[in-house]
């Protein structure tokens, strides 16, 4: 539809794709392989189709919807509310937080779905851009509150190598000491008496309204039922009392970051 979209635009113009070309920026060949879907448009390439069409906005807009529809189901809605969500209680088994990463951390992590084929090289880097996005709601007022609960598979699978997992780990612990911020790390030692299979997040919006979503075998879905969402809160209160309290997760967290940098 987006391909469709942009050439109806220039035939409706009477334009070549050489005098489009031409006013992009980009070679006739890009503007083809974008035309036809052999390759994906870019943030930056749509944002030139808006000024050589002298339309606002309206390419990007398209890129942003096209972009969405690559998240899991829900996931967008989502990302509206932890905009503006006044408190963040999440649970984490399989990697690091989103919120919690480096750089080099979450580009490794994408990099590999690149070479599994999980995702072209263009939509790794929109998923880091957006990420670095969403990180930087931790530095705007008002701050939210975020209490997070880390499995401690999170802490021992590596991604990237060691000193990404060194860089990674230590990053955490300067977060966990932030006053906004809790981290209580989840043991291997509490077995099935973990309540949480799956990766789930509950937020807390300003007016006091909850709402969650969660991740299992590769499809997220958002959750606004009130008895579901009471249910994952009690789960959640449950799973504070069993995991490390505050001050003795920062430590396990400095004793696993130890490991990598003496293994």
């Amino acid at each position: 539809m987006y391909s469709n979209c942009r050439r109806e635009f220039r035939e409706a113009r009477r334009w070549t794709q050489d005098h489009l070309a031409t006013l992009t920026g980009y070679s006739a060949v890009h503007v083809s392989a974008v035309e036809t879907g052999r390759k994906p448009s870019t943030q930056r390439f749509a944002k030139r189709l808006d000024v050589a069409f002298e339309i606002r906005e309206r390419f990007e807009q398209e890129w942003r919807r096209a972009g969405r529809s690559l998240l899991f189901e829900g996931f967008a809605e989502y990302l509206r509310n932890e905009a503006d969500a006044a408190a963040m209680r999440l649970f984490e088994i399989n990697i690091i937080p989103s919120l919690f990463q480096t750089p080099a951390y979450a580009r490794a992590y994408q990099e590999a779905r690149v070479r599994r084929g999980r995702a072209t090289q263009q939509q790794a880097e929109e998923r880091l851009s957006l990420l670095l996005h969403r990180q930087q709601r931790l530095d705007r007022q008002p701050t939210p509150r975020v209490h997070a609960v880390i499995d401690e598979g999170c802490l021992r699978r590596v991604i990237g190598g060691r000193d990404v997992m060194v860089e990674q780990l230590r990053h955490l612990e300067e977060l966990a000491v932030q006053p906004q911020i809790v981290v209580q790390v989840s043991p291997f030692s509490l077995g099935e008496d973990r309540p949480f299979a799956h990766p789930i997040t509950l937020l807390t919006m300003p007016n006091r309204a909850s709402v969650g979503y969660g991740e299992m075998q590769g499809r997220g879905f958002l959750q606004r039922e009130p008895e579901a969402l009471a249910e994952w809160a009690g789960e959640y209160d449950q799973l504070q009392v069993e995991a490390l309290s505050r001050a003795a997760s920062r430590e396990f967290i400095r004793q696993v970051r130890r490991g990598f940098e003496d293994g």
